[in-house]
């Protein structure tokens, strides 16, 4: 079968693909569907003693510490519920430093010596699993030989089942850390994180009169952004199945350009599919709020509602793996990397953060007359300082190879880290930084002119989408995180970053008024030095600009444009400085992690580049040279019988193949040359400088050919095909 033969057939398969039949009842409301599967509190207020549901709840509303004597009763309750939802198996879920989810299964069946079984879970065997610590990267907390690791049961998240055609499974979140106790995964830091922050919000509620301020935790929301294709083409792209995105591909005739696909109608097929992901979201207790067309041909978004952050992280780590799973079921392959296809837009993941206390509401709103509200400008200050002190720490925990394609595409925000106030709050702070704030901007209405349409509430400010971390009326939405990436780094960076301002604003305020200086005045006066200090952060203009970055240089503000030049802020002493000091990450757990990002991004680059010389040596060159050959015994035909041959598109071809050629040899040398580096630093620094431009000349060459080689010799799906036969 010829090449074009196949993906004519790849292509017959998508347009002739039935849907699976319809996987809900009629009778089932989305109300009545959330949390079906989720041991919530509401079921544990229904299966537990009260003094242990109460104590449960304490734990999980107010931070309090757990009783250790409760495990057995919730243990056996767990079980029970289980096993009626059809388990047979329960599961300690946690969340490596791959940055994807791990499971450890176990039955709960257990011999009872008499040739049966009988069901068994105890409090120790939900509080602690141990699985294998040494096949994980650790960055050098664990020697190779050491393979013990713990997992423990996060209270907070609530347990799960993970429904299959052939038998239901019992997950439970838990951490994952060493024998020695340290930090081997993502969830660990996020829980220390939540604690320090709390603390240090609580002292600032306090210096406000409130006696006895609820538990304050960070709160999130992501946008996940991501794209489908058909897996008749997935599995015919070796590129995609094993980096993630296409390592060649010309450009579609036909992209983005026209703005059609953005908020577009949703194709049914696709339709079908979000409905049952947001199904089995719901189900899992996943708040699924919106869904829509994105920019790029193919691709989609959904979002869920606020959450904790510790609960947000797992959530949404569980909407991947949906994600995915769906999509499998309905004939798609969803591609959750950064930058799957060159020349479109590529994916992010929009992370909407807040604080948020159980007696004070949301701490970032500014209410309707936001100079009047000392509080909220006292949390945003904050926040304000923390972006500030630590963007080099912000640009570093949402660093990859992957998220390296986005980050000042103009597409993304660029790599410099700043915040966007909006019209309305920057007024209020110019207004306090010459000595006081008097007037808030208000919302206007907007006159549509049509007399069926009710006048329009119309906000103070616009949006910035070029801002990498922007206030959005009563949170900031940190754009710069990638599609594929966890966010429990971003929200470990953001808990404790705020929480060294916010020890910082407490303990300048608890001094001032203990020195008798009115309350009033000391925040007057604090704002002002925070403004003074930092406001240099702030910026309301356009970040894909030219002039940003000049502007940003002058500022004192960073330029980390790639993972290499971002990666190194985890070692620099005021970054180990602020994790120690909150007991977030100790030097060696934050050194571990500089490691394992380090050879992850040289793994990955390592990946591709592998990847591009096989499908240039094996696929696209041979494809080249028989174009080649053709077009020349063509030529040498015609001109056996005295017709002129033009040979321009031979020529062009030629070149093509011998340009691909040098690539190829040039590639082959950099891989060559990858290995003995003193250090990860520098196998990165070579990766970044050596491997990128070798497989970007080889790229260069063959997306060439695909534009003339003929069609019938081509061996890879196109982008024409991939993202616009669905």
């Amino acid at each position: 079968m010829s090449d074009a033969a196949a993906r004519r057939r790849a292509i017959d398969a998508v347009t002739s693909y039935t849907a699976p039949s319809a996987g809900f009842a009629e009778h089932e409301s989305p109300g009545e569907l959330f949390g079906k599967n989720v041991f919530s509190t509401s079921v544990m207020k229904a299966r537990l003693p009260k003094t242990v549901y109460k104590s449960v709840l304490a734990t999980i509303e107010h931070a309090e510490r757990l009783d250790p004597d409760v495990a057995d009763i919730v243990a056996s309750a767990m079980k029970d519920w289980a096993l009626e939802k059809g388990a047979s198996h329960y599961a300690h879920v946690f969340y490596p430093l791959t940055g994807l989810t791990a499971e450890k299964h176990d039955s709960f069946l257990e011999p009872d010596g008499t040739g049966a079984s009988i069901a068994e879970f105890a409090g120790k065997t939900l509080v602690q699993g141990e699985p294998d610590a040494s096949s994980f990267p650790n960055g050098g907390l664990r020697q190779t030989f050491e393979a013990r690791g713990y997992t423990g049961w996060d209270v907070t998240s609530p347990a799960y089942i993970l429904e299959n055609p052939n038998g239901n499974t019992l997950c439970i979140p838990t951490v994952f850390i060493s024998w020695t106790g340290e930090a081997l995964d993502k969830k660990t830091p996020i829980l220390r994180s939540q604690q320090a922050l709390a603390k240090q919000a609580q002292r600032v509620l306090k210096l406000f009169g409130h006696e006895n301020p609820g538990a304050v935790s960070s709160f999130a929301g992501a946008e996940q952004e991501y794209f489908l294709i058909d897996r008749h083409f997935y599995f015919s792209r070796t590129d995609l199945v094993s980096a993630g995105r296409t390592l060649f591909g010309a450009p579609s005739p036909k992209g983005q350009e026209f703005d059609d696909h953005y908020f577009g109608a949703i194709p049914e097929r696709v339709l079908a599919f979000m409905l049952e992901t947001e199904r089995e979201l719901f189900k899992l207790g996943i708040p699924a709020k919106t869904r829509h067309n994105e920019v790029a041909p193919g691709q989609f978004e959904i979002a869920p509602v606020f959450e904790k952050a510790n609960l947000a992280t797992d959530h949404q780590q569980l909407m991947m793996v949906t994600l995915r799973r769906v999509a499998e079921k309905y004939g798609m392959e969803c591609l959750l990397h950064e930058k799957p296809f060159a020349g479109v837009n590529g994916s992010g993941k929009h992370v909407n953060f807040s604080l948020g206390s159980t007696t004070e509401g949301n701490l970032l709103d500014p209410g309707h007359t936001p100079h009047e509200n000392a509080q909220f400008l006292v949390f945003c200050a904050a926040v304000i300082r923390a972006v500030h002190r630590y963007g080099g720490l912000l640009r570093a925990v949402v660093a990859s190879s992957r998220n390296d394609h986005r980050l000042g595409a103009n597409e993304a925000p660029p790599a410099i880290i700043s915040i966007f106030l909006g019209d309305q709050l920057m007024d209020v702070f110019d207004q306090i930084a010459k000595g006081g704030a008097t007037q808030s901007k208000e919302k206007g209405t907007l006159i549509v002119g049509v007399d069926t349409i009710p006048d329009l509430p119309s906000d103070p400010g616009d949006r910035n989408r070029t801002s990498p971390f922007a206030f959005t009326g009563n949170r900031f939405e940190f754009r710069a995180p990638g599609s594929s990436q966890s966010i429990a780094g971003p929200l470990i960076a953001l808990n404790t970053s705020i929480a060294e301002s916010l020890d910082f604003i407490a303990t300048e305020l608890e001094a001032a008024v203990e020195a008798g200086t009115d309350f009033n005045a000391a925040v007057q006066s604090l704002l002002q030095g925070v403004i003074a200090d930092h406001g240099n952060v702030i910026f309301n203009g356009d970040g894909y600009g030219e002039e940003w970055q000049v502007e940003a240089e002058a500022r004192g503000l960073l330029n980390l444009r790639t993972t290499v030049d971002a990666l190194p802020q985890f070692d620099t002493p005021e970054v180990k400085e602020l994790f120690a000091k909150y007991e977030v990450l100790n030097e060696r757990e934050l050194a571990s992690r500089y490691e394992v990002y380090l050879e992850q991004y040289v793994l990955s680059l390592a990946v591709e580049a592998r990847q591009t010389l096989e499908m240039a040596k094996t696929l696209i060159l041979p494809a080249g040279l028989r174009y080649q050959g053709e077009l020349a015994g063509q030529g040498a035909n015609l001109k056996a019988v005295g017709i002129d041959f033009d040979t321009t598109l031979l020529d062009e071809v030629s070149g093509l193949v011998a340009d691909l050629q040098a690539g190829i040899a040039s590639l082959e040398a950099g891989i060559a040359g990858a290995h003995g580096a003193e250090s990860t630093l520098d196998e990165a620094r070579y990766a970044c400088d050596t491997l990128l431009p070798a497989m970007a000349t080889v790229r260069e060459a063959a997306d060439g050919l695909e534009h003339i080689v003929a069609d019938d010799l081509w061996p890879l799906p196109t982008y024409q095909e991939m993202l616009f036969v669905l």
